[in-house]
């Protein structure tokens, strides 16, 4: 099975116009996401861009891109288009976030093994939460699993609940997953859901995934160890650059 790794870079973001090419520690964002991609077990790396500017970045950097139509509704959409792009060149996709700048390989790895398999339409991964504050923020998505590893629901507040048991003793009672937001996909499975109408339950939760499940597909899902660094705002960057200095040492 041939997978590619694709990136959604959109320049126009409502928070952070032009984030793909900020900069960290010398390198544009989204060469730091490729650099990360590329030390994974994927056929490829492409990224899927709308904008001129981070097309000659990636080109600029020895990359893959493909230029998309600039209003897809989600990366989901933007994925979708560019796997067309690739005229069917790869029997599944990873979906890389773009404001993920240190990724790890291993996580790309997990999802590349988990979508490979035949009884695997949809994978994504999931990470044991140990801090109450990100239990019960609605920013940190939460997933309950069924034993096979399917995801059973996901949602903004604290699952499963806890009856009769402070909150502060929760997380001492009880297991609790948050979502990483990286998705793997069969290449059929990705044009089906970019096909799908939003539903009832993704609208009041605002999380497309939940989509997915409404229509009766499954979402298996691996535990990963990792702890991403998103970055949302201009204001992330401080937290990138800390993390860059820490971690990148050794880097040329």
């Amino acid at each position: 099975m041939k997978v590619v790794g694709i990136i959604p870079a959109r320049y126009a973001s409502t928070r952070f116009p032009g984030k793909p090419l900020a900069m960290i520690k010398g390198k544009t964002m989204i060469r730091r996401v490729c650099e990360q991609a590329w030390k994974s077990k994927l056929d490829a790396v492409v990224v899927a861009t709308d904008d001129v500017r981070i097309a000659d970045e990636v080109m600029g950097f020895g990359g893959r891109y493909v230029l998309t139509d600039p209003n897809h509704r989600s990366g989901t959409d933007r994925c979708r288009e560019a796997l067309d792009l690739l005229e069917n060149q790869y029997d599944a996709v990873i979906n890389i976030q773009g404001d993920e700048p240190f990724i790890e390989p291993n996580q790309i790895n997990l999802l590349v093994d988990l979508i490979s398999r035949d009884d695997t339409e949809l994978a994504s991964l999931a990470m044991r939460i140990d801090d109450e504050d990100e239990l019960f923020s609605p920013n940190a998505v939460k997933v309950v699993m069924d034993k096979n590893g399917n995801a059973l629901y996901f949602s903004r507040n604290p699952m499963p609940f806890m009856r009769n048991i402070d909150r502060k003793e929760w997380l001492t009672k009880g297991v609790f997953y948050k979502h990483i937001g990286i998705y793997a996909y069969k290449a059929p499975t990705l044009r089906r859901i970019a096909e799908m109408q939003p539903t009832a339950l993704e609208c009041a939760e605002s999380l497309e995934q939940l989509r997915w499940l409404e229509n009766g597909l499954s979402i298996r899902l691996a535990v990963t160890q990792s702890q991403n660094v998103s970055i949302d705002t201009p204001s992330d960057l401080a937290k990138a650059e800390q993390f860059a200095q820490n971690q990148l040492v050794d880097e040329r």
